[in-house]
């Protein structure tokens, strides 16, 4: 990172290596190992950006009370994230609580595909158990509730000798209108504010969106008066873990989404990278998911700074994938052409976002500096600015996109 000028590194605190069973004694090694992690980074002139959850929450806490499904997990949380100012806090003035709380409760609540594999069993016959149309909510409503009892703990006890920031890194596809029809431009914002606006709108203005009031209804939970009061303004900066766009249409017609209330269908949208035509929006990455759209990033800063009223932005994640071909050579796996341009192009318009918009970014994450484990794609998938050959001692090769970056940096 020092030679190609990178002057920060977001990485994440396992809750378990500092807590083994979630509370209780406090592991010396995991405080050990990141004190070289952050004294490492320090050395070469590197700013921590340090994520305290990345979806690894403690084995202990879900067999103990269902984790972020039971409120107690705000506090356990809380003690947490206090272990890790006492400790790093000196040295670490950016401090990410939580990744992407929507992918975990949908993700992990509503479809069931990640952990902890929660869903309705009437749709899902692998989820063991769960209620997509509550569970996610609950999940949503704890997070919110977690990094703002931390943020109010930090401001109270930290903030005057540390002199640090806290926020959160939300995962967001910009959405495009399928077409230009009121129904369907109506479609693409209600889309938004079931994904930003769910966990963003709170922590601005006091309570969830008005449409997700609306059509959750008796299903979303409500924030006390004390509770409203401690969530807003309890973000110092948005993180923005942004990748792709997708068109949007309106859709009342989810039968069985609607019989079961879940997160998809209480939107009443349908949101793809396909236009009614079956035409892809973009060229795709290797993941099915990540088309390649870099006009969306504009857009979607724009977004946040209308709605937001121009808030500190980092974007804390942006990059794509490769395929991991058995097939092809290091070398050829180091000529990431593809990877260059979406990088170029991404920061072409957040620069223009920047310069011409008036946006308030102030700084921007690759994903990721090396290929690595891409959840339930594995090793399939390579993100890495660094090749990492899983076959021979994870040796690390430099991919052209390198060399590229280096170049930027130096000439910035």
């Amino acid at each position: 990172m020092a030679d190609m000028g990178m002057d920060a590194h977001r990485f994440s605190i396992a809750w378990s290596r500092i807590l083994p069973n979630g509370t209780g004694l406090v592991n010396q090694a995991g405080i050990d190992h990141y004190n070289k992690v952050i004294n490492a980074l320090l050395s070469k002139g590197i700013q921590p950006y340090v994520t305290l959850y990345h979806w690894d929450l403690p084995q202990a806490l879900e067999d103990r009370y269902n984790g972020w499904l039971d409120r107690q997990i705000v506090n356990d949380f809380a003690a947490y994230a206090e272990i890790c100012f006492k400790e790093f806090g000196d040295r670490v003035k950016h401090w990410i609580t939580i990744n992407e709380p929507h992918t975990v409760a949908v993700q992990g609540y509503d479809a069931g595909l990640h952990a902890p594999g929660r869903c309705s069993v009437l749709l899902h016959l692998y989820c063991k158990s769960g209620n997509s149309g509550t569970e996610p909510y609950i999940v949503a409503h704890n997070f919110i509730l977690a990094h703002a009892t931390v943020a109010d703990i930090y401001r109270r006890k930290y903030k005057a000798t540390q002199n640090g920031q806290l926020g959160i890194a939300f995962d967001v596809i910009w959405y495009e209108p399928m077409t230009n029809s009121t129904i369907d431009i109506e479609a693409a914002k209600r889309a938004q504010e079931f994904q930003l606006g769910w966990f963003a709108d709170p922590f601005f203005f006091g309570d969830y969106p008005e449409t997700m009031r609306k059509r959750v209804a008796e299903r979303l939970p409500k924030f006390t008066a004390d509770e409203s009061a401690l969530v807003k303004g309890a973000l110092d900066f948005m993180g923005i873990n942004h990748y792709t766009t997708f068109y949007t249409r309106n859709n009342n017609t989810n039968i069985i989404g609607k019989l079961l209330n879940d997160t998809l269908a209480d939107t009443g949208t349908v949101s793809l990278p396909f236009d009614k035509n079956g035409k892809p929006i973009g060229d795709r990455a290797n993941s099915i998911w990540l088309y390649i759209v870099p006009s969306g990033m504009r857009k979607l800063m724009n977004y946040v700074k209308e709605r937001y009223n121009s808030p500190t932005v980092y974007i804390t994640e942006n990059g794509m994938d490769d395929s991991n071909n058995p097939f092809s050579s290091i070398n050829d796996a180091l000529k990431d052409s593809k990877r260059i341009k979406y990088h170029n192009d991404y920061l072409t318009n957040l620069a223009a976002s920047i310069k011409e918009d008036g946006c308030d970014v102030h700084g921007y994450f690759a994903w990721s500096l090396l290929d690595n484990w891409e959840w339930a794609a594995g090793y399939t998938s390579r993100f890495g600015l660094y090749f990492v050959d899983y076959r021979d001692n994870l040796k690390r090769y430099p991919k052209n996109s390198v060399q590229w970056f280096k170049t930027l940096l130096s000439s910035s």
